[in-house]
């Protein structure tokens, strides 16, 4: 305790303090993410719409509804189809809480407007979604409504042909089997716990800014299909710039294979990868031919996986990033506009929490 200089005891708080650091700290980070969201609703409204059709090389804004490429995922607290979520899982233990799982993924899928599809490329993407499920365990430890853990893989074909629909309806897995996926712990856990997941499904409507190229213009391909919590990246050379000169340098010099055909041979015939070939490959006369698809198969993986040079597709550059919001364009920018004003709220909070702990401090505030 102390006396001011009018006689009047004051004391310090110690925990008025630690709000009042708490409040700094907290206030600063919804004003960081606030600037964040501000500049992503200038992004969409200063980028012209764009439609598939009349698609340019260059920086583009386009609306439309998501659709599966080659692959699908299984969300892993709801079991939900998607191209991408989010997920998190955080447990209680006494006084401590700790996040025991999380996890964020994305696979390669296509937009489509009233003009066409274009394909995108997620991969550097930031992903602007809110929670479609949210949850925490009840006071006897029982679980959510909704909450149904992935028991399967985390991705698989968009496309299941009929044989392989048949054998998953006929094959019995147990839901309680160590799976050793890191759900695993969660299912293990005894402490309360709060779910939270994010997703994009398909059908569901999205607005994206970002660059089209030529398909043969992206340097990495496989890499830039999917994207994972353990490690986005940025551009297409796997955030090196050094990686990235060379490939351009090969390009411009005419030493890279001017077509997969050419680069990979048998390797990029559509259905290589799954035993089941659209067309026959060039092999030795006495070597066993493989099996062919028939032809309703075939279509269909032709369909699925080939990607001509010259198709433009969408994706992330170093220097121009691939945004992805939920909602046409206006409900996009409108979602980021209202962050901004949380941001604004949290720089409130900030400089009143400031204005506490100095007075606390000095022994200016009266107790």
């Amino acid at each position: 305790m102390t006396t001011d200089h009018a006689g009047v005891a004051t004391s310090f708080v110690p925990q008025l303090a630690v709000a009042s650091v708490a409040g700094i700290i907290g206030g600063l980070g919804l004003l960081w993410r606030g600037l964040g969201a501000m500049r992503n609703a200038d992004r969409i409204a200063d980028t012209a719409g764009s439609r598939v059709a009349s698609l340019a090389v260059g920086e583009v804004r386009l609306t439309g509804i998501v659709e599966p490429a080659e692959l699908l995922l299984t969300s892993p607290l709801q079991s939900r189809p998607c191209i991408w979520y989010r997920a998190s899982v955080r447990e209680r233990r006494g006084d401590d809480e700790r996040t025991i799982f999380s996890e964020e993924r994305a696979v390669g899928f296509r937009l489509r407007d009233e003009t066409g599809s274009v394909r995108v490329f997620p991969r550097g993407g930031h992903w602007a979604v809110g929670d479609r499920f949210t949850g925490s365990t009840g006071l006897a430890g029982d679980e959510p409504p909704g909450l149904a853990m992935r028991s399967g893989p985390a991705i698989d074909a968009a496309e299941l042909d009929r044989d392989e629909q048949i054998r998953r309806l006929l094959t019995v897995t147990d839901p309680r089997a160590d799976d050793g996926s890191p759900l695993e712990r969660v299912r293990r856990g005894s402490g309360p716990r709060r779910y939270r997941e994010a997703r994009i499904e398909p059908s569901d409507v999205i607005t994206l800014v970002g660059f089209v190229e030529p398909f043969d213009q992206l340097p990495d391909p496989a890499g830039a299909d999917s994207a994972e919590s353990s490690g986005l990246l940025t551009d297409g050379a796997g955030g090196d710039e050094a990686i990235a000169a060379d490939l351009a340098e090969a390009r411009a010099a005419g030493l890279l294979a001017p077509d997969a055909e050419t680069a990979w041979g048998n390797a990029a015939i559509p259905g290589f990868g799954i035993g089941l070939l659209v067309r026959a490959p060039d092999l030795d006369p006495e070597a066993q031919a493989p099996l062919l698809a028939e032809p309703a198969v075939a279509a269909r993986i032709e369909r699925t996986f080939a990607i001509a040079p010259e198709d433009l597709i969408v994706a992330a550059r170093a220097d121009i990033p691939l945004l992805i919001s939920e909602g046409t364009a206006g409900a996009a920018a409108a979602h980021h506009q209202s962050r901004f004003l949380l941001g604004i709220l949290g720089a409130v909070l900030a400089i009143g929490s400031s204005i506490v702990l100095a007075l606390t401090l000095t022994g200016g505030l009266l107790i």
